[in-house]
């Protein structure tokens, strides 16, 4: 019960967060960079994970949040803005936030991949309805992880290129928004 309600404040506190930051970026010129900071992102993960690019081309869609930043002291928050690509297409931006209450200290930036495996699913997203709470686990990509992916609710989510030192035993969650082109 108390594990419930710690869980529930934190997606509270993390769905206030994004009202200060718009999802897609304001200029044409941060839209373009941020797109080839995901492709980027995308390409890496692809060629670090032969599994991996096969669950993104079997994909309904998928999210690329090319640099996740993540910092806590007892009391700990991330955000990153991405882009979400349907048929080898972009067809919105998207941003995560994540708050979490626990005992943690430190730092670290990630790339986070989140994989629709259905159109219900990637509508879930742009409907603002997905969001982690602290039972949903990322696979952190690493050869051969992808080539058994296991979908939960129609999603799976991947993280790769962690870098930074970060002690964390906590509860939180993820709230993801979408902003179509």
């Amino acid at each position: 019960m108390l594990q419930s309600i710690s869980i529930a404040a934190v997606l509270a506190f993390a769905s206030v967060i994004p009202i200060a930051c718009a999802t897609a970026p304001e200029s044409s010129a941060d839209k373009r960079e941020l797109q080839e900071e995901a492709e980027q992102a995308a390409a890496r993960a692809r060629q670090h994970d032969t599994g991996l690019a096969a669950v993104m081309d079997s994909a309904h869609a998928y999210a690329v949040f090319p640099k996740v930043g993540k910092g806590a002291a007892g009391v700990g928050g991330a955000y990153g803005k991405g882009v979400v690509f349907q048929n080898g297409r972009v067809i919105g931006y998207c941003d995560v936030t994540q708050a979490t209450v626990g005992a943690q200290l430190g730092g670290q930036t990630y790339t986070e991949i989140v994989c629709f495996e259905s159109q219900q699913a990637l509508q879930h997203f742009k409907d603002g309805e997905l969001a982690f709470d602290a039972q949903a686990t990322a696979v952190a990509v690493d050869a051969g992880t992808g080539a058994n992916v296991d979908y939960r609710d129609g999603v799976a989510v991947f993280t790769t290129n962690e870098k930074g030192l970060m002690a964390e035993a906590s509860v939180g969650g993820q709230k993801f928004s979408y902003e179509a082109l």
